[in-house]
């Protein structure tokens, strides 16, 4: 077997995923079906797809980007008409077609995979995928789906969560890998939004300046973040309709909440000055 000589490069942030149960939670929450088309990210050297392919799924793409590990994958998989392998940077070739993803994401590129998978929340992917199944530094993956008032809850959790229904499948030690990373990891499900359910461009780019400009000073009060945006007076009304009290810290505030003002704000800025009267 050609991965035999193959040692796990840290350039490619690579750690093999060898315990058996979080391959299988893995695979059980992807909720594969004979119509599904499954992009798999980093397949490495094909633990997690080779339990793919004993799914109905009726076809499972790898992209991979370690030439040495794409030819291993040949020699493994190459007589499996439903596996498909693109050798390359996930981050800039043509993706394969697909309706879920698999991914053991390298930590360094795991904001512009997000990113790419899921999109920005004035440019969500055109196509969402039905869902993501994706392996991730614990860090991250609660960021994602923290709850407001937490000490992960972030910008990042408010975009993630505009964007998809953000849930844990389960932890991952670093025992579960080899090499074991220094840090802990945690899988993830992530259910992107329906296109008619997705923010429409204008609204979601104040929510954007929005989260910029509070998230930048986490530990201000948003009355101080948002200071200039309109008199305090009507900032405040504008605020406590949307269920948020200047007062608070951005970290409180939960997504909703920040899309609620977002919309007040484009009203206010959007309605036309007074016509002037003329005597």
């Amino acid at each position: 077997m050609t991965f035999t000589a193959h040692r796990a490069r840290k350039r490619f942030g690579q750690h093999w995923l060898i315990d058996q149960t979080v391959l299988a939670r893995i695979v059980a929450a992807a909720e594969l079906e004979a119509c599904d088309r499954v992009l798999e990210v980093g397949p490495g050297r094909g633990a997690l797809s080779e339990r793919l392919l004993a799914t109905p799924a009726a076809a499972v793409a790898a992209v991979e980007l370690d030439r040495d590990l794409v030819l291993g994958l040949q020699e493994r998989f190459g007589d499996q008409p439903r596996f498909q392998l693109t050798s390359g940077d996930v981050l800039t070739v043509e993706l394969p077609a697909a309706n879920k993803v698999v991914a053991n994401i390298p930590y360094n590129i795991t904001g512009p995979l997000l990113e790419r998978l899921v999109g920005r929340l004035d440019r969500p992917v055109a196509h969402p995928y039905d869902r993501l199944v994706l392996l991730v530094q614990r860090e991250v993956g609660e960021r994602i789906r923290s709850e407001p008032g937490a000490s992960a809850f972030s910008a990042l959790s408010v975009r993630m969560q505009l964007l998809a229904n953000c849930h844990s499948v389960c932890a991952v030690p670093p025992r579960c890998f080899q090499p074991p990373p220094q840090v802990h990891s945690e899988v993830i499900l992530l259910e992107p939004l329906p296109v008619e359910q997705q923010l429409a461009p204008q609204l979601a780019r104040t929510v954007e300046m929005l989260l910029k400009r509070c998230f930048a000073a986490r530990r201000k009060m948003v009355r101080n973040s948002l200071a200039g945006l309109l008199p305090e007076a009507e900032l405040a009304g504008l605020a406590a309709a949307a269920g948020i009290g200047l007062q608070q810290r951005p970290q409180e505030i939960a997504p909703a909440a920040w899309v609620a003002l977002a919309g007040s704000l484009n009203q206010v800025i959007a309605a036309p000055a007074a016509a002037p009267t003329h005597g």
